[in-house]
C-alpha cells in the first residue's frame, strides 16, 4: 500500500528556503550552503525506506551474540595491534579502553566495511521534510552543513547510511560535529579514511556524549 503525504508545510523549495535560512542563523556560511545546495534534494524513496522499518525485535543476548562474531573480535585485536599508539593515546585521554574502543568500531561498521553507500544529504532533507521527525532531521541537516563549513568533509564525499550517518562510526551528523576530533593531526575530522580520527572521535562519544 502506497505511504500517505506527510510533508512539513508547503512546498519543498519553500521549506528548503526556510531550512537554509536556519542554517545561517546557525553560523553556516553561504558558502557551505553553495555547495551542498546541488544535494538538497526530495528522495520518496528514502522516506519510504523509513516508513516502512520494521520493529527491532531480537533480545539484546542474541542481538549481542549474532553482532559479536568471531572473526569480529579477531578483527578488533589485530586493530589495536596495528594502531597501537593511537588506542594508546586515546586510553590516556579519554579513560576508554582499547577494547570498548574497537568493540564500538566493528560493531558499527565493521571496521569500515560496511558504511553505506548513499549521499547522506538527500536522505537528511528528505526525513527533514517528512512530518514525523522533521525538527530532528532539520538539526542534522544543519549540523552537516556545519561539518562542511568547518572543512571536515565536502558534500560529495558524505557518503553514508540511508538514514543519515556518516562515516566508520556511523554517527548522525549532530554526533560527528560535536564529537569528531582530528587525531591525525591533517586539519579535517574525517570519520571515513582516518583510523587515527575514528578512534579518538569514538573515545570521545563514549566518554562525554
Amino acid at each position: 500500500m502506497r505511504a500517505v503525504a506527510c510533508h512539513n508545510g508547503a512546498s519543498f523549495d519553500r521549506f528548503l528556503a526556510d531550512l537554509k535560512q536556519q542554517a545561517v542563523a546557525a553560523g553556516v556560511s553561504q558558502q557551505a550552503i553553495a555547495e551542498a545546495s546541488p544535494y538538497l534534494t526530495y528522495d520518496q524513496g528514502i522516506v519510504n525506506r523509513d516508513r516502512g522499518q520494521r520493529v527491532f525485535g531480537q533480545i539484546f543476548t542474541e542481538f549481542a551474540g549474532r553482532m559479536a562474531a568471531a572473526y569480529r573480535m579477531q578483527n578488533g585485536q589485530q586493530h589495536i595491534r596495528t594502531y597501537a599508539a593511537a588506542f594508546a593515546r586515546a586510553e590516556r585521554e579519554y579513560g576508554v579502553p582499547p577494547a570498548v574502543i574497537a568493540a564500538f568500531w566493528g560493531l558499527e561498521s565493521d571496521f569500515g566495511a560496511n558504511m553505506g553507500n548513499l549521499p547522506v544529504l538527500p536522505s537528511l532533507v528528505s526525513l527533514a521534510y517528512d512530518c514525523r521527525r522533521s525538527e530532528r532531521f532539520q538539526n542534522e541537516t544543519i549540523a552537516a552543513l556545519k561539518i562542511i563549513d568547518r572543512g571536515d568533509l565536502a558534500p560529495d564525499e558524505m557518503i553514508g547510511s540511508w538514514a543519515g550517518e556518516l562515516g566508520q562510526t556511523q554517527f548522525l551528523p549532530t554526533h560527528y560535529f560535536n564529537y569528531a576530533v582530528d587525531y591525525d593531526a591533517d586539519g579535517h575530522r574525517n570519520l571515513l579514511r582516518s583510523p587515527a580520527d575514528v578512534i579518538g572521535s569514538t573515545a570521545n562519544y563514549i566518554a562525554t556524549g
